[in-house]
């Protein structure tokens, strides 16, 4: 587990300035030769340092006005609203097939709304071109369910690959970047290695240090606890917080954990039957009235979310009803 000060440090030397993820960067380096300059960090690694860090405004950097969305005639989303502040991190918790896969994939542009806007960093999300969308997805970061490595990569090349796609940095600074990436999520040691030889922790790491790699505004996490015992669960959690912290940036948690991610967030929306039943920190969901809520918190059986999807009484189906 890394350490606050090698959190600090990572915030200190590894964020490229903002015109990091388009080509002038790469090729104004590339024409001038320079390599960026290095000095020891507190733990004594080598940083190059790109940057200065600057204040982050308490603003918003997402906000969902009203979103309405269907797939095909089922309504699956109904008119929500919810905002995401620069600087935090956000859960979006609910009960499987509730719409927080999709609200994820609205943000990034998959999916189009039926009603309603999204807007990220004041656009429009929704009226982008194609050009203009992909520019925005370049300062989005997603970590995917079960961290979606590619398999025939190294975790070096892993996390070097959309440097390398996005960017024309030279392959030393690219080394560099990556190394220290993998240093923030205690995996520097681990960067020869295939996915296929890293543990479930170890691959969800790897995949938040891709996720990281062109210092996106706006990182998403798809049930990035899924399958992770205690232990693996708990680092992920801590990085999660420290590196949206070190990076200043946005963090989106669509889970089912609520152990794991209240111990991290600023915020909590509680999805069910595609609406917001309920929001909070997580305090003030601990001690909510909400019927929906103290269920989903609770672990509990009975409550709104019933045990039997809607069907016709069993004594129907099995030919025993009594006939008058």
């Amino acid at each position: 587990m890394q350490t606050a000060q090698q959190c600090r440090d990572f915030a200190a030397c590894a964020r490229p300035p903002a015109s990091f993820s388009g080509r002038p960067f790469g090729h104004r380096l590339q024409r001038r030769g320079l390599a960026a300059p290095r000095r020891p960090s507190a733990n004594g690694l080598q940083c190059g340092r790109l940057y200065k860090l600057l204040p982050v405004a308490a603003d918003t950097l997402v906000e969902i006005q009203d979103v309405e969305f269907n797939y095909d005639v089922r309504p699956i989303l109904k008119g929500i609203r919810m905002r995401f502040p620069r600087g935090k991190v956000v859960a979006i918790m609910g009960g499987s097939g509730s719409g927080k896969t999709t609200i994820l994939r609205l943000i990034g542009g998959q999916l189009k709304p039926s009603g309603g806007s999204i807007t990220v960093a004041g656009d429009d999300v929704h009226k982008l071109g194609h050009a203009q969308l992909f520019r925005l997805r370049r300062k989005m970061g997603m970590l995917f369910q079960f961290g979606a490595l590619f398999t025939d990569y190294s975790t070096f090349e892993n996390v070097a690959f959309p440097l390398r796609e996005h960017t024309a940095l030279p392959e030393s600074i690219i080394r560099d970047l990556v190394l220290m990436k993998l240093n923030a999520v205690g995996l520097r040691g681990a960067a020869h290695l295939k996915p296929a030889e890293l543990s479930g922790g170890m691959a969800r790491r790897v995949a938040l240090a891709r996720a990281i790699a062109l210092d996106p505004m706006l990182i998403m996490y798809d049930e990035p606890f899924t399958g992770l015992d205690p232990i693996s669960l708990g680092v992920i959690a801590n990085l999660i917080r420290k590196l949206t912290d070190a990076l200043g940036a946005t963090s989106i948690l669509v889970t089912h954990d609520v152990e794991g991610s209240f111990k991290i967030v600023d915020y909590v929306y509680f999805v069910s039957a595609g609406r917001i039943v309920a929001e909070g920190t997580p305090d003030e969901m601990r001690g909510s009235r909400e019927p929906y809520v103290h269920q989903f918190i609770h672990g509990e059986s009975d409550g709104p979310v019933p045990f039997h999807y809607p069907a016709p009484a069993i004594a129907r189906d099995l030919g025993l009803e009594r006939h008058t």
